[in-house]
């Protein structure tokens, strides 16, 4: 019998209304989640038939990787951030890249040392800059295109914009002269663009099928996707809210680009899921979990602690990863139904953006910045660690740049704090985790704990055309990003690591009892 109550409304015979549930969702319905004067509701839905509204789009897309190819290109560089960069570089890392194509590199980050790595491996004058922005306005992709900009001589062939209609940086693009302006779809908003422009077109560049891409798509199964979402709401409200994800090797990448499809679409008002992307094993797990497997064909994926609950999803080949966005995608929809949020919006994304533009303002300041020399170290980050309850997750925030030895000593932290507390844990490179994971960290329920971690680059890089150098603007973010969380109340301790990070954070590591 149905209860008559204020539950979501697939908590009533929720089984029964699968169906139900898929059709209103395919039809657009946004009643589902709000009423029309909900701000970014009934104009984000445009996600749920890209399969085929994206399909006469493809002879565009294959014009322009002929004409990439065709003017001697080694290098692809994505300037963008978030749902504009991730779906990419989940791409770029599963299929690799085909024969006589070129490679694809991701630029989402504002340390100097980051964008320098970029410039230092690729030959300007043999690459094509994707600036990727769905307002385009974001920051840190406008920051990264004057760099570029003045590196290719003011070269604008070696430029494609791939934007909504309408905004500055289509207009930029036009006066400049870019090879291409590729304008997406505005009903869809950009955690949600995989299988639009931003992510079909560096796939394409590197020889990956977007019609493939869309067909798999399209063979999602609507009522098992919404089966999945009423799983994730139904544990999180029963206090399984960490979303921990496992994946066969081939597919390991596609954690990052499904962390913020969750997080930040879920993540508000309280509430949240906390998804949970390549987390070293555990000794113990506390019973806060659900585990999500996704195995790719003839592939291993790790087990599931036996006392675990967990769901399990099986992809025949790498294309079903389109699948898989699109099952995702459903989900984390229904999903919001179910915990009572709006899936479409970042409410929370904004106020770290805007200390970060005060903080820029002003001279640079070391606001309760502890040096990683300080004697007090060690009990300063006991006395952050002891505040972590049963419930809560550990949070790294590195504003640093992604590198092989940093990204072992963060997984080494990691696992050292969740052995000891048997809590979940994540880690974010910013800025990139701030179009990410950051609603959720400000958005979400109180149960974080946050160790941001900051280096001091010995060498800045301007940013051409304006006033402003990386070194300023990422030492801005990561001082927004702080007092957006501190007025939240959260728990967060700030490190200056100094300019030898590599040391800095084995001190960290160190100073973990």
């Amino acid at each position: 019998m149905e209860r008559e109550d204020s539950s979501p409304p697939f908590s009533v015979g929720w089984h029964t209304r699968r169906l139900e549930l898929a059709d209103r969702i395919r039809q657009k319905d946004f009643t589902l989640w709000g009423d029309a004067a909900t701000p970014e509701l009934a104009d984000r839905i445009g996600w749920v038939d890209l399969p085929s509204t994206m399909e006469p789009r493809l002879d565009e897309l294959e014009e322009i990787r002929d004409r990439v190819i065709a003017q001697g290109t080694d290098d692809v560089i994505v300037l963008g951030m978030g749902g504009s960069s991730l779906a990419p570089e989940v791409f770029a890392e599963t299929f690799g890249v085909a024969s006589e194509h070129p490679r694809l590199r991701v630029l989402d980050s504002t340390h100097p040392d980051q964008v320098r790595h970029i410039a230092e491996s690729v030959d300007p004058s043999r690459s094509v800059f994707l600036v990727a922005s769905k307002s385009g306005t974001t920051l840190e992709t406008l920051s990264g295109f004057r760099f570029f900009w003045e590196a290719t001589g003011e070269e604008g062939s070696r430029f494609i914009a791939i934007t909504d209609p309408g905004t500055p940086l289509a207009e930029l693009a036009h006066e400049r002269g870019f090879l291409a302006v590729v304008l997406a779809p505005p009903d869809v908003g950009g955690r949600f663009s995989a299988l639009t422009p931003f992510g079909l077109l560096p796939a394409a560049l590197i020889g990956v099928d977007p019609g493939r891409l869309l067909e798999a798509g399209a063979a999602v199964d609507w009522e098992g996707a919404v089966e999945m979402g009423q799983e994730w709401a139904q544990h999180a409200r029963e206090g399984r809210d960490k979303l921990t994800l496992l994946t066969s090797p081939a597919i390991a990448a596609f954690p990052i680009w499904l962390e913020q499809l969750v997080a930040e679409s879920l993540g508000k008002g309280g509430k949240g899921i906390v998804p949970l992307a390549s987390e070293p094993a555990l000794d113990r797990y506390r019973d806060d979990r659900l585990f999500v497997q996704y195995r790719l064909e003839g592939q291993p994926v790790a087990a599931v602690p036996a006392d675990q609950p967990s769901l399990r999803r099986e992809i025949t080949n790498r294309y079903g990863l389109a699948t898989e966005m699109m099952a995702a995608e459903i989900a984390t929809a229904t999903a919001g139904i179910g915990l009572g949020v709006q899936p479409f919006n970042q409410p929370d994304v904004e106020s770290a953006k805007e200390r970060a533009r005060q903080a820029l303002g002003a001279e640079p300041a070391r606001v309760d910045l502890v040096d990683i020399f300080s004697p007090a170290l060690a009990d300063q980050i006991e006395a952050l660690l002891v505040t972590i309850g049963p419930t809560d997750y550990f949070a790294l925030q590195a504003f640093l740049p992604a590198e092989s030895e940093t990204n072992s000593i963060l997984a080494a932290i990691r696992h050292r704090v969740g052995n000891r507390t048997g809590n979940a844990s994540t880690t974010g490179y910013g800025p990139r985790f701030l179009h990410s994971t950051g609603q959720l960290h400000k958005g979400g329920p109180n149960t974080g704990v946050f160790l941001q971690l900051v280096d001091s680059p010995m060498i800045d890089l301007a940013i051409p055309e304006t006033e402003e150098s990386f070194g300023r603007v990422i030492a801005a973010q990561a001082l927004g990003d702080y007092q957006a969380l501190r007025e939240r109340e959260r728990r967060v301790l700030r490190i200056d690591l100094g300019p030898n990070r590599r040391r800095g954070l084995q001190t960290v590591l160190d100073s973990i009892g």
